[in-house]
């Protein structure tokens, strides 16, 4: 039994220091799916959320997955009702748009995308093993578990990101001549269209890479 695991198994004995010590240990990848999945500025609300969610259905942790896909499970639902009471929203006044399929692929000056931005790019199903996988660090058998689907589909769903988010890189690059143009001829933050050679090149998340614990891709 990994340690999250028997913290939480304590927890669902009335054990509030190992209820403690699971918050400890698991807030950070809490919030950064959140996150991703969401936005920064409501992670912290989801994560709690998602802590109130998981203690009220502690008696029904059996241990048939570990602790972590467990809780990572209940944060994705979190996320996924949040992101359609957004959408309940939105059609109710129809003058509101998707504020993040709207957003433009930004870039700092040294030529790093914005992970975020770019990721809005993505539909939820792809950005979510995409950050699970690529970003939090659970391999594809993990990442499966957590949404409920098999390995090939989080297979599949992670190269179809990573293609989508390329398309979203070569697409701003080939804007960035006309906002170039545009401007006194200064190379503005997010214009890629001044670097050369590496620079130039798609961040590493975007290229791919091993997951720290997973299965390489095929």
């Amino acid at each position: 039994m990994d340690e999250l695991t028997g913290f939480a198994s304590a927890a669902r004995r009335g054990d509030h220091w190992a209820m403690r010590e699971f918050i400890r240990l698991s807030r950070k990848e809490v919030w950064s799916l959140c996150a991703h999945l969401v936005d920064p500025e409501s992670a912290d609300d989801l994560t709690q959320e998602t802590y109130l969610r998981a203690f009220r259905a502690l008696k029904s942790f059996r241990r048939e997955s570990s602790a972590r896909t467990w809780l990572l499970s209940i944060t994705r639902r979190t996320c996924m009702d949040e992101l359609r009471s957004r959408v309940r929203e939105r059609r109710r006044d129809v003058r509101l748009i998707d504020l993040h399929r709207e957003q433009a692929v930004a870039a700092d000056v040294a030529g790093q995308v914005e992970v975020q931005t770019l990721l809005a790019h993505l539909d939820t199903d792809r950005r979510t093993s995409f950050v699970l996988t690529q970003l939090i660090g659970l391999s594809y058998e993990e990442a499966a578990g957590v949404c409920g689907c098999p390995v090939g589909t989080i297979r599949s769903r992670v190269a179809r990101a990573r293609a989508d988010l390329i398309e979203a890189l070569n697409a701003d690059r080939a804007a960035s001549p006309l906002r170039r143009r545009a401007s006194t001829g200064r190379a503005r933050p997010g214009d890629l269209s001044h670097l050369t050679g590496s620079e130039r090149q798609p961040s590493s998340f975007v290229r791919g890479r091993t997951p720290k614990r997973g299965v390489k891709e095929r």
